[in-house]
């Protein structure tokens, strides 16, 4: 692993201004990256993938709203620092949002889901492993302009709808899924301030530019999502069919809602 500063920030503001200070074209060139539980981070780090030269760790925002999980008449609120095992199992998801619960209890094993963050599964990079490993110079995503090795590689694992000619990668998780299915909103900080967007279009498909993959950049920080008032239905259920162990990613998931005429 490469030599890295380390930065400790208590509040959301100073943790923009750390990024903000060091925005770069893209999430990869990027000098600063948040740590929350770091379980993508520091594999990424290890393989090289990954290179920040600062290291901001955010965790001390989890004593905030950033780490509380909120439901009353305006809907279900979750913190970007919410433990992923903490959102599965909190009686007002269990209860009214099945489908984001099952989300994160098929996403990891329970020593994942112990650490990692619902803001950094959110955010988790591909897990193509042609971008995972730097001995494969053809990666959009990792060197723009160098070609996608996954195209006339192994890649059962990739997409077939969203693609370009220029990428193929999935993003791997679940619980962005079930956010979208549920028409949730996410709450994004930066320099400028706060706005609120529509979950689905969080993410971007690649493109002619694979490597800028979200709309949030350096200088910007995912604070919370949000789901609709209207609870989700009981028989809201997460299909996702995946090859042996649990925690290996779904080479397919859907998410489906349906209502009886009496709820309509």
């Amino acid at each position: 692993m490469r030599p890295f500063a380390y930065e400790r920030v208590s509040t959301a503001a100073a943790a923009v201004e750390a990024a903000a200070a060091a925005r770069a074209a893209s999430v990869l060139q990027s000098p600063a990256h948040y740590l929350a539980g770091g379980t993508t981070l520091i594999d990424l780090m290890k393989l090289d993938v990954m290179r920040p030269e600062t290291v901001v760790d955010i965790n001390a925002l989890e004593h905030g709203a950033m780490g509380r999980v909120e439901a009353d008449g305006n809907g279900l609120r979750l913190g970007a620092l919410v433990r992923m095992a903490d959102a599965a199992e909190h009686p007002a998801v269990l209860r009214n949002y099945p489908v984001i619960s099952q989300s994160l209890k098929l996403a990891a094993s329970q020593q994942l889901r112990n650490m990692a963050s619902l803001g950094g599964n959110v955010l988790q990079r591909t897990r193509c492993p042609y971008f995972r490993d730097v001995s494969y110079a053809a990666c959009n995503k990792r060197n723009p302009g160098s070609g996608c090795a996954a195209m006339d590689g192994f890649n059962r694992m990739h997409a077939v709808l969203g693609t370009s000619d220029r990428c193929i990668a999935t993003y791997p998780g679940d619980f962005a899924q079930a956010l979208i299915a549920l028409d949730a909103a996410v709450e994004i900080a930066g320099r400028s301030g706060s706005r609120t967007v529509p979950f689905a279009t969080l993410h971007r498909q690649p493109g002619d530019a694979p490597a800028g993959s979200r709309r949030c950049r350096g200088g910007r920080g995912r604070r919370r999502r949000r789901s609709p008032a209207r609870p989700s239905p009981k028989r809201a259920r997460k299909p996702r069919p995946r090859p042996r162990s649990p925690a290996r990613t779904a080479t397919t998931t859907t998410h489906s809602r349906s209502r009886s005429a009496s709820a309509r």
